[in-house]
């Protein structure tokens, strides 16, 4: 009994390490233009021991049709020996695909872009573990050493000659790095996504307008910060100057339809959606059948967004159980990967019935 008690919990935990590492490859995001330069920026002072830097990049925000920036930040190692795989930019078949970041034991393939501080193109050189503690590397970290004593000196050889600050790998203009061998057998290591912390700090900076390329022409207010989530006060750190000049398309962002696949990007949660609109009113030129149109158009309107919160409902009730259960990882994932293909298929199931009434509405050929 206890045998096979141990051979299921060996079998469990190999299924973790298979699903954690597919799921943290995925990619969830694609624009029709690249993301513009990294903007030049100090590192702000690392708050305390066990901390690892996280380097800003630029994200995309569908419902803006936009870029914005996502400011660097020291985050606490999910777990001891993990170290912060930066997420990036890549071109390919036409279009610029976002590739999550993640944590594990072994730094992987971060598109080659040199986001300095450690982040040069491959690897981290802004610190390692030792046993169970993280010393940093002073030449290339900002730390203060009357808090932190677990630091040693390394002089860094950048072989990046590159002089522009290219956010982005592959197309034109962009780096042209490829996966070393020790970066691709870290792909197929236990990975653990962005912590609360993480996911909490981006989604503050998707709220703020002032951090949208459009608004700072790729200089955006607050490039970093000292802690996630803090926005305001001494440890922020502006930007000095952009990367290099932001000369963004006219017709910006994805090519679905309004309320459609919300130009590229994934949504997980119905409350994630692009927010609902009303069909135009039809104008037939027959009153009674406008009205009736009309009618039946709001009586759609009404359902689906009675649909969103319904399921958006079911979706929290899940959450909160898993948070009762203590889950895992590997469970947690399996529910947000179940959620992602409720939510395409509400929102496909939307698109579908809006294009069906307005084809009835049309008028009659004679």
């Amino acid at each position: 009994m206890h045998r096979n008690a141990v051979v299921r919990s060996v079998l469990f935990a190999l299924i973790v390490l298979s699903v954690s590492t597919t799921l943290c490859a995925q990619i969830r995001i694609s624009v029709g233009f690249g993301p513009p330069a990294l903007p030049v920026y100090e590192q702000p002072i690392c708050p305390g021991d066990g901390y690892i830097w996280t380097p800003g990049y630029w994200a995309w925000d569908a419902d803006a049709d936009d870029y914005y920036w996502i400011p660097g930040t020291w985050i606490l190692a999910p777990e001891v020996g993990y170290l912060w795989t930066p997420p990036w930019w890549g071109w390919e078949g036409g279009r610029f695909f976002f590739h999550e970041g993640w944590w594990g034991p072994h730094i992987g393939f971060y598109g080659g872009i040199n986001y300095g501080f450690g982040y040069f193109g491959n690897g981290f050189e802004g610190g390692r573990w030792d046993h169970d503690h993280f010393f940093y590397n002073r030449s290339v970290t900002n730390i203060n050493v009357v808090n932190i004593h677990n630091v040693y000196n390394e002089t860094v050889i950048n072989n990046n000659v590159t002089i522009n600050r290219v956010s982005y790998n592959g197309g034109e203009g962009g780096i042209s790095a490829r996966p070393r061998r020790e970066e691709e057998m870290a792909e197929h290591e236990r990975h653990i996504g962005a912590v609360a912390a993480q996911s909490q700090h981006f989604e503050q900076a998707r709220g703020n307008r002032e951090l949208r390329a459009s608004v700072n022409q790729g200089r955006p207010p607050v490039a970093a910060t000292g802690r996630p989530g803090e926005f305001s006060g001494r440890e922020v750190v502006h930007a000095r100057e952009a990367g290099a000049p932001y000369h963004p398309p006219a017709n910006r962002g994805g090519e679905a339809p309004r309320g459609g696949a919300g130009g590229g990007r994934t949504f997980t949660h119905p409350n994630e959606l692009p927010a609902m609109e009303h069909l135009p009113k039809p104008n037939t030129g027959n009153t009674n059948r406008d009205q009736k149109f009309q009618q039946q158009q709001e009586k759609l309107f009404a359902k689906q967004q009675q649909q969103r919160q319904s399921l958006q409902q079911k979706q929290e009730q899940e959450h909160q159980r898993m948070e009762r259960q203590n889950a895992s990882q590997q469970q947690r994932q399996q529910v947000e990967q179940r959620h992602q293909q409720q939510t395409q298929q509400l929102q496909q199931r939307h698109v579908q019935q809006q294009q069906h009434i307005q084809e009835k509405q049309q008028p009659r050929q004679k």
